[in-house]
């Protein structure tokens, strides 16, 4: 039975990966490849669903529902009220036109540290980084790996960075947004420097091959409006208040739980740029935002009731023990079985609320430190989860870009699976020295 279990587990894992990249609906995915699952591994099909899954899916959901509404209407109000674009266009001019292209993964960061969901940061600087790439005519097709490279690697997964990504770990490990600073910063600090070379590379090398920018539509020769937009310096303290209020401790407490902190920067943006909107449309907003939210938690609850299936697997224990008892560091266990849930799920998110419940418990009855898990788990998360199957990087490349995998992944994959990866290894290198660092 235990064989049997082990290969319906990879099984169903591979048939997610696959039903996810085919566009199937992402419910009969998860309905189907549960009973995969407990077929194979001689679980009661009814408590299967009605036990394993719904208690997955519901206590993501509860867990973490208000963080998806408050980060998607603070998204909103730094979309409406023009201040996301006006950071990512300031940052852009102070760079230069040698270096502009860089511009295009920081803007993204700034805006994903401060709380920006990685979608919307992504559809403010695409724009801007149109003509960033035209004016140094540079190819196209590299746009999707710069934007995907500042949304979903470095900034999301930093100390302290207001992302879901700390928000899990935070909430089953009890530790702060800020857990392993300084060795997450420096891991961070890695993939940010590293990219950039790369990036930079990978761009030298394309147009010493020929390339040229080549627009795809008549919205590629399009100048950039001077639209009026607020300060830059002001749109920037909404952010500024939110990572203040989540990360900064008052008496060892910090001043205000995720939730709230990222709701009070969304009423800051409104309030200082009110200017920027129509306010009767505020009610209309709210909607779009609210409903944006429940679309997105759905998904990825849906993904972790599939894991809730999977973790009470009665051969699932074994596959955890093979992972816990890789040879090598501790903490290269706690990366690979991280990052591999992580891109079974094509969600750094979803990998994460699948992952941490099981492997952080394990890992701190080893003795290591939640701190460090948090931290460790986070890195992780970013690796394997950007492969092609993953929705944020489909839509992105094909939707947003207009441009093939074919054409743009192979960057893509570099700046956001590999670098990543080594990332993660480099923080474990760090943790594993170094612990004690707060």
């Amino acid at each position: 039975m235990t064989a049997l279990g082990i290969i319906g587990i990879i099984a169903a894992f591979c048939l997610l990966m696959y039903m996810i990249m085919k566009g199937v609906n992402i419910y009969l995915t998860v309905f189907v490849c549960t009973l995969v699952v407990a077929l194979t591994s001689q679980m009661n099909v009814y408590d299967a669903y009605k036990v394993h899954f719904m208690t997955g899916f519901t206590n993501f959901f509860k867990n973490y529902y208000l963080v998806f509404l408050t980060g998607t209407l603070m998204a909103k109000a730094m979309e409406i009220t023009g201040g996301a674009k006006a950071i990512a266009k300031y940052i852009i001019k102070i760079m230069g036109t040698e270096w502009a292209f860089v511009s295009v993964p920081l803007a993204c960061g700034v805006l994903c540290y401060g709380g920006v969901s990685a979608f919307v940061c992504s559809f403010c600087v695409f724009p801007i980084a149109l003509q960033v790439f035209r004016a140094a005519d540079l190819p196209r097709r590299g746009i999707p790996g710069a934007l995907c490279f500042g949304c979903s690697t470095f900034a999301m997964i930093a100390p302290g960075a207001v992302q879901i990504h700390n928000a899990v770990p935070s909430t089953n490990l009890g530790t702060t947004y800020m857990a392993g600073a300084v060795n997450g910063f420096i891991a961070c600090g890695f993939m940010l420097v590293v990219g950039i070379i790369y990036l930079r590379f990978w761009l030298k090398k394309a147009k010493s091959n020929g390339e040229h920018f080549v627009a795809k539509s008549v919205d590629d020769f399009s100048e950039e409006t001077d639209e009026a937009l607020p300060n830059p310096v002001l749109a920037l303290v909404p952010l500024i208040v939110t990572i203040c209020l989540v990360n900064i401790k008052v008496n060892g407490v910090v001043v205000a739980p995720v939730e709230v902190g990222v709701f009070a920067g969304a009423v800051s943006a409104i309030l200082l740029m009110h200017k920027h909107i129509v306010l009767k449309d505020l009610p209309r907003h709210f909607a779009d935002g609210a409903a944006m939210a429940l679309l997105s938690i759905t998904n990825t609850c849906a993904v972790n009731g599939f894991g809730g299936v999977a973790s009470n697997s009665p051969v699932f224990s074994t596959i955890t023990d093979a992972m816990v008892n890789i040879p090598g560091p501790k903490l290269l266990g706690l990366v690979i079985g991280t990052t591999v849930i992580a891109g079974i799920c094509g969600s750094a998110s979803g990998g994460l609320g699948i992952a941490v419940p099981i492997l952080g418990p394990v890992y701190t009855q080893m003795g290591i430190a939640p701190s460090i898990i948090h931290r460790v788990m986070a890195l992780s998360s970013s690796a394997l989860d950007s492969l092609p199957h993953n929705g944020y990087i489909v839509t992105v490349t094909n939707g947003l870009c207009n441009e093939t995998h074919k054409a743009s992944y192979g960057l893509t994959f570099a700046l956001t699976v590999v670098i990543p990866f080594l990332g993660s290894l480099v923080g474990v290198l760090l943790f594993t020295l170094f612990p004690a660092l707060p």
